[in-house]
């Protein structure tokens, strides 16, 4: 049986081939670390490092190459800047839609009397943006968003939100996860003051790699969450205050960086532009095939109808059915690869409408195709047409 990918906003699948090969090549031919040899393989490895910096700089438009700090992923990446920026007696702004990676480090700062309140958002997980003022306290210190739902896919108006922080003198951090990688992000133009990001998805790096952007005035404002090693100014046991080495302390990931630094490269000839339009293609065409089901009853698609406003990611309700039935059928029978549950979001399924029961997410990458598609669409007639069990 063929086998079908459609959980792209978990990670994407599969990865450019030359993430693979430079992985492989470094591992096999390279293999040392970064500001510890004084050797030219060392530096080489450093220099590729350097690009990545670059690379996305570039690509989210940032400061500069040294304030991109490099993490596990997008969860450590707004732990440290939650866990680095806020102080007790503070206050945040956060929206509806966010994912466990905000709403977990926010809730156990909680208990350290840091507050925040929820902006609500359309049951299509829009954002009543002009909810936003009556929110603010005197002690709102920033707003936290992230620019997409992993749930439903609306695109929430990242633009319009940094405006209102610059008008309030708050401080923005955002969320990129969903879409690093698929839609434009300016730092400047979106008066981002950090910005966290994963390698794996849009990226196409591999796992275990993800970052943080920070404006040049941000990092004496974060307390690192993570010290140790950096092999700069070793004769001293105080952290370094300058960057990146303030908050990359211990040895990096070096696969992953160079597994991202390909993806980054891949993505770069490709264009973005290019990605999502092809994305987006196969959300409206699984949207359109999915209204005659929509119609019977069999399917509810949580979120906006059409592709405007959205990534390519559709969550279903299945009224007839148990959606976690339905998903491993998919898998068992047809070879089809959702997600299936609350994807670690609840409150955005309260938002939707969606909570406890939660939804089979597909999620559209640059390898699928219509083809795909359209047998996800017969798989899920036949599945739904049948009784019950």
């Amino acid at each position: 049986m063929d086998k079908i990918y459609f959980d792209n906003a978990s990670t994407t699948f599969p990865k450019p081939p030359q993430v693979a090969q430079r992985v492989y090549h470094y591992i096999s031919h390279m293999g040392m670390n970064i500001s510890r040899g004084c050797y030219q393989s060392a530096y080489q490895v450093e220099e590729i490092v350097f690009e990545t910096r670059q690379l996305l700089c570039d690509l989210f438009h940032g400061d500069a190459g040294k304030n991109v700090v490099f993490t596990k992923n997008v969860t450590e990446s707004l732990n440290l800047l939650l866990k680095g920026y806020l102080r007790p007696g503070d206050h945040v702004l956060v929206s509806a839609m966010e994912h466990n990676a905000v709403m977990r480090p926010l809730t156990q700062l909680s208990s350290m009397g840091i507050g925040f309140s929820r902006i609500p958002c359309a049951p299509d997980g829009s954002l009543l943006a002009d909810r936003m003022e009556s929110l603010l306290q005197k002690n709102t210190k920033a707003v936290i968003m992230t620019h997409a739902s992993n749930v439903c896919g609306t695109v929430l108006p990242i633009a319009k939100v940094g405006q209102f922080c610059k008008a309030h003198q708050l401080r923005f951090f955002v969320d990129a996860a969903q879409t690093a990688g698929v839609l434009p992000v300016d730092m400047q133009e979106m008066q981002i003051d950090a910005l966290a990001f994963t390698g794996h998805k849009g990226l196409l790096g591999p796992q275990g790699i993800g970052g943080l952007l920070l404006r040049e005035d941000m990092p004496p404002l974060l307390e690192p969450l993570v010290t140790g090693g950096t092999g700069s100014i070793s004769h001293m046991e105080q952290t370094p205050d300058f960057m990146p080495d303030r908050f990359e302390g211990g040895t990096m990931n070096l696969p992953g960086i160079i597994g991202l630094h390909a993806g980054l490269q891949w993505l770069r000839e490709t264009g973005i532009h290019a990605v999502y339009e092809h994305e987006s293609s196969l959300t409206g065409y699984f949207l359109e095939g999915l209204r005659p089901m929509e119609t019977c009853g069999l399917v509810h698609t949580v979120g906006k109808k059409d592709v405007s406003g959205r990534t390519g990611v559709v969550s279903l309700q299945t009224p007839c059915h148990d959606p976690a039935q339905i998903s491993f059928q998919l898998d068992s029978n047809y070879g089809i690869m959702t997600r299936v549950g609350l994807h670690c979001a609840p409150y955005a399924h309260k938002t939707l409408g969606t909570y406890p029961t939660g939804t089979i997410r597909f999620s559209f990458g640059w390898w699928n195709t219509e083809k795909e598609v359209d047998t996800a669409l017969k798989a899920l007639r036949e599945l739904l047409n049948s009784p019950a069990g």
